[in-house]
């Protein structure tokens, strides 16, 4: 018999590089799903860190292997002190995303760190993570794993949109759920407000200030991947190979680059959203740009664009990794084919009891 309420930790390390997000939240299965997030913190990562998790697509085999080690013990660590402050005592398991490193499902390949069994003994409680691979083993994407969550716990949207290192929706579409990466956000936006010695281009003003590179808008709209039909998924190697040598062969502001890259995430996000009259849910730390909103809105006017508690905006992510390791504790689908383009729906993720 299944129990009606689960206490779990939810952990997610994004590829904004934000730093690994924690929550206990508590599901109820009475007669729908139903959360309540408690406690919630984001730990950013050292500069130290920060630098290995944006250099580590270059590592080579032996060297994965090392930092698989270390950020497996890093994230215990981390986990482990969350328990601590926060005096958790009722825990039915910690479910962890990692962090992802590759992601070449279309070789049949993506990596996400911090998933090695030794972090059952470092944490020693029940471990629920690496939900991704299974996925990709089937022939899907491994991405978005999220759209399970938005179905049993955000059906009251027309459309769930996240915006965080990319932007990515899930909606229903002739019964099914659908889902997929849209655009780089964050990991584009990031990186120009880096240039100008900024974590992250606050509420958007920075972009707000610059001008649309017509040129360069035209050109990023028209790469091959947004004509891709879904089942898509995006990676930094997709950023590394298309988005800045093309964003860096303009010779223009980097406040222009951003104006230009806010218009373009728009552009793509609304060519998406575009059924009238919609309801339009936005979480992800893109939702706080309210530059990038007001663009959005711009596009969709008849969208009712709803964002939530800052709880739900910033934790969603772990919300949802929490939520697909207690359905992979009561071996139900957490993984949708319809989304992932995988052979079948599955259960999901690895369990180290």
């Amino acid at each position: 018999m299944f129990k009606e309420n689960y206490n779990v930790i939810g952990v997610m390390s994004g590829t904004s590089l934000d730093g690994v997000d924690l929550a206990y939240i508590k599901f109820n299965n009475s007669n729908r799903w139903t959360f309540e997030i408690f406690q919630s913190e984001t730990i950013s990562y050292s500069e130290e860190w920060l630098s290995k998790l944006k250099n580590a697509i270059h590592f080579n085999h032996s060297e994965l292997e090392e930092l698989n080690v270390a950020y497996t013990k890093l994230l215990a660590s981390i986990i482990n002190e969350f328990i601590y402050k926060n005096n958790l005592t009722k825990i039915d398991a910690v479910c962890s995303h990692g962090h992802t490193i590759l992601h070449q499902p279309q070789n049949g390949f993506t990596l996400q760190i911090g998933n090695l069994p030794m972090i059952r003994d470092l944490v020693n409680h029940t471990i629920v993570c690496d939900f991704r691979v299974q996925d990709v083993q089937l022939g899907g994407q491994g991405a978005p794993l999220v759209p399970i969550g938005d179905e049993l716990l955000f059906s009251e949207y027309d459309y769930c949109l996240n915006l965080g290192g990319f932007s990515n929706v899930s909606f229903n579409e002739n019964g099914k759920r659908i889902a997929f990466d849209i655009s780089p956000v964050n990991t584009v936006l990031n990186f120009y407000a880096n240039e100008l010695g900024f974590a992250y281009d606050d509420a958007g003003n920075i972009a707000k200030s610059g001008n649309v590179n017509n040129d360069l808008l035209k050109q990023l709209n028209g790469l091959e991947f947004y004509t891709l039909p879904y089942p898509k998924s995006l990676g930094m190697e997709f950023v590394n190979a298309e988005i800045f040598p093309l964003m860096h062969s303009f010779q223009i502001d980097v406040k222009d680059k951003l104006r230009t890259f806010v218009e373009h995430i728009a552009v793509q996000v609304a060519k998406i959203c575009c059924k009238s009259e919609a309801s339009l849910f936005i979480t992800g730390g893109g939702a706080y740009n309210r530059f990038l909103i007001d663009r959005l809105s711009n596009y969709l006017p008849t969208t009712n664009i709803v964002i939530p508690d800052d709880k739900t905006i910033q934790f969603k992510e772990a919300l949802i990794f929490a939520f697909l390791g207690v359905l992979r504790l009561r071996n139900e689908i957490n993984v949708l084919s319809s989304v992932t383009g995988a052979k079948e729906n599955h259960s999901s993720g690895v369990v180290f009891i």
